[in-house]
């Protein structure tokens, strides 16, 4: 099990368990389990909602919409079954918060999934993990059996007459694309994970037809501890229009890496300089991406700047996934930008022309020049294909690997030229199939 890292500006709400065994319901219960779910069911699904409005918590997979208000968008009357989707598909790189919460507090998770299903009229729940998470498949499997075994899942639960809740756990295939919510829900129904046409919503026509609401599992993980300690509070600790905290993984050159818990809103440098320790080695930073790999990147002089989605995005960048990958000095942003669209044109699904082309276009155009056979030309090349692929794809992967990539070549567009003036052509440094064989 991984070292648990901390730091004293730290607000532990969703990570409070973390590190005191609550994988065991025994232990979880101790801890304050499951009472949010009882409090759901006794005050009934306006007080849920209602609660959740007030917590100003807005999606953390990364679209930052307000959960509340998304949960109230499920009709009440449905002629069909609602469901709630847990989205643990966690792909993007830089992103491994909802690895910890799986890890350590699997049970929060099945108790939001069920507070979710309460406020909707739902029945039925399904925790969606990504392929690569086996090991914690069985994690989250055991932990949904004892709940079943407490009598907190199934008939009756809680003993209360005529509340039924059941959830079903599933392993994705390792695909980035199911992330996208309709991919997710294709995927889940047996089928190719690709999007769907929109509208029609998933709260009026989502899993198997029926209205759903889908949530990321940091999202759904949060719903009991806002219960508990209500939703004016719960906002009270994040920033305007940002309720509460956030997990942020802090990745690459820093002294400190780890998933910090953080109000909504902390300040990027201290998060990075304080919190995380500084850049490694002494040496110098040269760029950050702030929400994982699909968020436009962050000079130096631009990170003064608060964790939140509106501060983010008045910044020209996203508060994404909340993956943040520090660069020192020594990084190439020629080798990166091809490492980062490597991975888009490999996960792209290949359904709408923009993205399948647009992503392999810049890759080879991209690998060009990184081999020593490019010229400037090829710069503007990619930034063309990149602004023409922002908004025209069938779902949003097309625009998290235009982001990025307009991001490297608008910011350093000078080190892309320098390169290409101090490479001789057709000498690799490195072979592409070396650089990105991780994929």
């Amino acid at each position: 099990m991984p070292t648990l890292v901390s730091h004293p500006d730290e607000v532990k709400v969703i990570s409070r368990r973390f590190g005191q065994g609550a994988t065991d319901i025994n232990k979880y219960v101790e801890l304050d389990g499951y009472k949010a779910v009882q409090m759901a069911i006794e005050q009934g699904p306006d007080w849920v909602i209602n609660t959740m409005k007030a917590s100003g918590l807005r999606g953390r997979g990364g679209a930052g919409f307000p959960t509340g208000m998304k949960w109230s968008f499920v009709p009440k009357q449905s002629e069909k079954p609602k469901y709630v989707l847990v989205n643990g598909d966690e792909s993007e790189p830089g992103t491994c918060k909802d690895h910890v919460i799986f890890l350590h507090d699997p049970h929060a998770v099945i108790e939001g999934t069920m507070i979710a299903g309460l406020a909707i009229g739902a029945k039925l729940g399904f925790i969606y993990l990504r392929g690569e998470y086996r090991y914690l498949l069985k994690i989250v499997e055991k932990a949904v059996a004892d709940a079943y075994a407490k009598g907190f899942l199934g008939k009756n639960i809680f003993g209360k007459e005529g509340v039924d809740f059941d959830i079903i756990t599933q392993s994705g295939a390792g695909a980035y694309e199911v992330g996208e919510e309709s991919a997710l829900m294709e995927s889940l129904e047996g089928k190719r994970g690709v999007p769907r046409i929109k509208p029609p919503f998933p709260a009026v026509v989502g899993l198997y037809g029926g209205p759903t609401v889908i949530n990321n599992a940091e999202t759904i993980a949060s719903a009991p501890h806002i219960l508990l300690m209500g939703g004016e509070a719960y906002a009270k600790i994040g920033s305007e229009r940002n309720g509460g905290t956030r997990l942020f993984g802090i990745s690459g050159h820093v002294e400190r890496p780890g998933v910090y818990e953080l109000p909504m809103g902390y300040n990027l440098k201290r998060a990075i300089y304080e919190v995380a320790g500084g850049i490694k080695d002494g040496k110098k930073l040269k760029a950050v991406v702030p929400g994982g790999s699909s968020c436009p990147v962050l000079l130096p002089e631009e990170i003064d700047v608060g964790l939140d989605f509106d501060q983010m995005a008045k910044a020209g960048t996203m508060l994404g996934s909340g993956g943040i990958v520090v660069l020192d000095e020594t990084v190439s942003i020629v080798e990166f930008a091809l490492r980062v669209i490597s991975f888009y044109q490999h996960e792209s699904c290949g359904w709408c022309i923009p993205c399948r082309e647009g992503t392999d276009w810049i890759k080879k155009t991209l690998t060009r020049v990184y081999q020593g056979g490019g010229s400037k030309k090829d710069v503007a090349n990619v930034q063309y294909l990149a602004e023409n692929m922002m908004g025209r794809t069938f779902c949003p992967l097309g625009d998290a690997a235009a982001m990025p990539t307009l991001g490297f070549v608008k910011k350093f567009r000078k080190e892309f030229e320098d390169y290409i003036e101090g490479q001789k052509a057709g000498t690799p440094i490195i072979t592409v199939e070396q650089l990105v064989g991780a994929h």
